[in-house]
C-alpha cells in the first residue's frame, strides 16, 4: 500500500495504523501531534487508526527554541 508520510512517499504494510508511522518517522513520545488527510488524529486513536491507500499524514513534533 502508498502512502505519503511528510510529503515522502512510501510502500507500507495494508493496515499499518497511525502509531506504527510515527514510530517510523521519530522516537519521541512526547510533543508529537499526528494529521490524516488533513485531519487531526488523537493521541488515544494511534493505536487503533489504520491507514488506507493513497492517505496523506503529517507527523509534526515541537521543537524548542529561540
Amino acid at each position: 500500500m502508498i502512502v505519503t508520510i511528510n510529503g515522502a512517499v512510501h510502500e507500507v504494510t495494508d493496515g499499518m495504523t497511525v502509531a506504527q508511522a510515527v514510530r517510523r518517522l521519530t522516537s519521541a513520545t512526547t510533543g508529537v501531534a499526528v494529521a490524516v488527510n488533513d485531519e487531526v488524529v488523537t493521541r488515544s486513536s494511534w493505536e487503533t487508526t489504520a491507514l488506507g491507500e493513497h492517505d496523506r499524514v503529517e507527523v509534526l513534533t515541537a521543537v524548542q527554541g529561540g
